[in-house]
């Protein structure tokens, strides 16, 4: 049988091709039908459409309103038909807005499984995307052979919001990283360092990364095409401020890299990768 896929945005796209190429059909809805049908794949008018000829769907959209309006619209998931189906959502959520996909697909008698991904474009063409997963332990395993299509590294944490929270969690350390990774670059240019050379040394020294590895290239090419957006991160450690203040915790550590990025995005450089954040270092 097919499986549905919601988003095709780059990650949505990589994820949908990667499926593709481990010979799953994929049908998909796209907000913008026509960018769909140019990447090839077969198009429906609306996500109740999927529901005609799928019983596993992923949804990979940029936030939780985008995902409540996939559920909620004319002609949305949130139908007769839902019930008995499989939703695997990709999207990065507010740690409260994913509790209520979870009540509401149970209402609608569908499994639900919360799945966060850890990644970009290129891991996830290769199919080593690190995946986490929250839900019901009966519907993970069921999925299970499907996430390593394009998963390597998959985690199960059972208890509902749990994946999403280790997801802002971990975008903390990504941003961080980018932004240092980023300052040092930009730094060891201005002492006549060649750029180059510097994250060479830094990926043998303290730099050494999965960040450095996977943006050295973009770093060096200053080619800043988007897999994983400034305005991506600087949503997602807006998030994470938000699970903090909840907990009435601090988050010494989160704050700078959180303006940098919305720096970038007041700068109308939101849609760029998020590792053109060395511009603003660079004082472009």
């Amino acid at each position: 049988m097919s499986i549905g896929f919601i988003g095709l945005g780059n990650l949505g796209t990589a994820i949908a091709t990667r499926l593709k190429q481990m010979d799953e059909e994929i049908i998909a809805y796209n907000r913008t039908k026509e960018k769909a049908l140019d990447k090839g794949f077969n198009v429906v008018d609306t996500p109740k459409d999927l529901l005609k000829s799928c019983d596993v769907i992923f949804i990979c959209l940029f936030d939780s309103p985008a995902v409540n309006n996939v559920f909620n619209m004319q002609d949305g998931l949130l139908c007769n038909e839902l019930k008995g189906k499989i939703i695997i959502d990709l999207s990065t959520h507010h740690y409260e807005d994913v509790l209520n996909f979870h009540a509401l697909c149970e209402k609608a008698e569908a499994k639900y499984l919360e799945n966060p991904v850890f990644g970009s474009v290129a891991p996830a063409l290769a199919g080593v995307l690190t995946l986490v997963s929250s839900g019901k332990k009966e519907v993970f395993d069921e999925v299970k052979p499907l996430l390593e299509k394009f998963g390597k590294e998959i985690f199960f944490l059972e208890k509902q919001g749990s994946a999403t929270k280790m997801k802002l969690i971990n975008n903390l350390c990504l941003g961080s990283f980018m932004a240092t990774i980023a300052e040092c670059t930009s730094l060891a240019e201005d002492c006549s360092i060649p750029k180059d050379k510097a994250l060479d040394i830094l990926g043998v020294g303290g730099g050494t990364s999965l960040v450095l590895n996977a943006k050295k290239q973009k770093l060096i090419d200053e080619d800043f095409s988007a897999h994983f957006s400034n305005n991506a991160i600087n949503k997602d450690l807006h998030l994470l401020q938000d699970l903090a203040y909840s907990m009435k915790k601090p988050l010494y550590s989160a704050a700078m890299p959180k303006e940098l990025f919305s720096k970038m995005k007041m700068m109308g450089k939101g849609e760029e990768d998020f590792s053109s954040i060395y511009r603003l270092f660079k004082g472009e």
